[in-house]
């Protein structure tokens, strides 16, 4: 068993989802990467812990996956779950089959992920879960409406579970992110910024790390947004 905790990240192969990896190891933790592209097999190498090439989308990935990170480190103490873009459009042009992939990006992706590692977690009577999710859970952007519908589904999922399992010291937050600076800049999004700018991805990742770590023991079944004051509500 390894004698770090073990921080396991889901679609960690670009992105917020890489840099908080590299965030998490830099930190201490041994580190457990998957994506489906291969790059976040490519990342856990490097980072002298497990990389894996899988779908978030597949179960059989996530359990293969699991099983990787048992057999290697044998404890998963922290999961961070992160996703790729879903479908987008007009939100009466979204198909019935694209809004179920939605459903599958934003939300089960979580679910899936959060049935096998709960039985660990449990075991070892601790374990913290930080989903990536996005600014407009609880203001819906256009931009992003299978995005928008379905995490904020899934802050209730996180509120359920956390609430249930807060006893056992198991638990889940959701992150909220406005724009990164891994996107293209547009003028209109940055005049909707009251910070003026986009995050650094980095300043993302230090708040993953934070809330997946015990140094926020006492938090559980938030939404926490890093937006640079993005959205309007209290």
């Amino acid at each position: 068993m390894s004698a770090k905790q073990v921080v396991l990240v889901v679609g960690g192969g670009s992105g917020i989802g890489a840099d908080a990896a590299r965030c998490v190891a830099e930190k201490g933790y041994d580190i457990g990467v998957m994506s489906s592209s291969g790059k976040g097999e490519a990342l856990g190498n490097e980072l002298g812990g497990l990389g894996f090439t899988g779908s978030n989308l597949v179960v059989a990935d996530l359990e293969k996956f699991v099983a990787a990170a048992i057999d290697k480190f044998g404890r998963i103490d922290g999961v961070i779950n992160c996703a790729g873009h879903g479908p987008k459009g007009d939100v009466m042009d979204i198909s019935d089959e694209d809004w179920h992939l939605g459903m599958d990006y934003y939300m089960m992706n979580v679910v899936r992920m959060t049935r096998l590692v709960l039985p660990i977690m449990q075991k070892q009577k601790s374990g913290s879960i930080v989903n990536i999710s996005t600014f407009a859970a609880f203001e819906p952007d256009p931009d992003f409406p299978t995005s928008a519908v379905f995490r904020s589904a899934l802050a209730g999922y996180t509120k359920l579970f956390s609430n249930k399992y807060a006893s056992q010291n198991i638990r889940m937050n959701n992150i909220l992110p406005g724009f990164i600076d891994s996107l293209p800049e547009k003028e209109d999004r940055v005049a909707r910024i009251p910070a003026g700018r986009y995050a650094k991805v980095r300043e993302l990742s230090e708040t993953i790390a934070f809330m997946v770590s015990d140094t926020s023991s006492y938090i559980t079944g938030q939404n926490l947004r890093v937006d640079g004051g993005l959205t309007s509500s209290v």
